[in-house]
């Protein structure tokens, strides 16, 4: 009895396709999290995580830019954690949970949102290992409301809450502040676009670097991103970073410092329109290279 010669079979269902994942001697974990429960304008985002991973099973592993094939590091794509929807807090409860036994093996955390709350859980069980650390967030919003309506845990609040585990902190591409957190910020853990416009992107990079501890967790949500080559997110903002300028932020920043953990969410993709879910997957490899590729040298 013959076989049918899988030559046209598509690359297996995990970020990147791989073809052998060991969960053992991976140093990183990817863990999807499809929830977007708290959105205020456009949903969708639960939708992401799988956008993401399709994209990246036909990407080209090899990367001209970093010079090597960036999955003999070892990454492991976990099964998609279940939304608890009884309410945002006891999700982040979730999330704390599952990302502290990734913590506890050793792994770097890579989430695929989903909303930005889950990078709530994700900070609180960073904070709970008594790990020393800055959160460097890339958005077009500070995140910044303690409460909206009637919860101090959903997409507009995340900041508040990273703050209160993590004081060292740097919002970067912002266009769009809160009156209270306006009158209350500290200027120098913002990064407006009106403070980037018109700057060497390497000045950019080395106010990022000298702002932030040793080790860093990158929360990335993809409205930091000009609405021109980003559209496919809930709450779009006009005038932000290229990708070109975002990758080479996260280059620099992954030239001096560790990678605690890192997230990437709010895609919220579009029917029939896949280049942003291309994006996302790129971002991903890219930023993983700029931060872990030495260790393959």
């Amino acid at each position: 009895m013959g076989y049918m010669n899988p030559l046209n079979a598509m690359p297996k269902y995990n970020l990147f396709g791989l073809d052998d994942q060991d969960y053992k001697k991976a140093r990183v974990a990817v863990l999807p999290i499809p929830y977007d429960a708290t959105l205020t304008y456009k949903t969708g985002s639960r939708e992401g995580p799988r956008a993401i991973i399709n994209a990246s099973r036909t990407m080209e592993l090899y990367s001209y830019e970093l010079g090597r094939d960036l999955s003999k590091l070892g990454v492991y794509t976990m099964d998609e954690l279940e939304p608890d929807y009884s309410s945002p807090e006891n999700m982040v409860k979730r999330v704390k949970k599952e990302v502290g036994v990734l913590l506890d093996d050793k792994k770097i955390p890579l989430i695929l949102g989903g909303e930005h709350t889950v990078t709530v859980g994700a900070v609180q069980a960073l904070q709970e290992k008594g790990r020393e650390f800055s959160v460097i967030q890339f958005d077009a919003h500070t995140d910044s409301r303690d409460e909206l309506n009637n919860s101090k845990y959903m997409h507009a609040t995340v900041m508040s809450r990273v703050m209160e585990a993590c004081d060292s902190y740097l919002h970067v591409g912002i266009r769009n502040i809160d009156e209270a957190y306006s009158k209350k910020m500290k200027r120098e853990r913002v990064l407006f676009m009106s403070d980037i416009h018109g700057k060497d992107v390497l000045d950019i990079i080395d106010r990022i670097n000298d702002a932030t501890l040793q080790n860093v967790y990158i929360t990335i949500d993809l409205d930091v991103l000009d609405p021109s080559e980003m559209p496919s997110v809930g709450t779009p903002e006009p005038d932000g970073l290229r990708f070109g300028e975002l990758a080479a932020m996260l280059k620099g920043i992954g030239e001096k410092k560790q990678l605690a953990g890192l997230d990437i969410v709010e895609l919220s993709p579009i029917a029939g329109l896949h280049a942003p879910d291309f994006l996302a997957a790129k971002l991903a490899y890219l930023t993983l290279g700029y931060f872990l590729g030495k260790e393959l040298d």
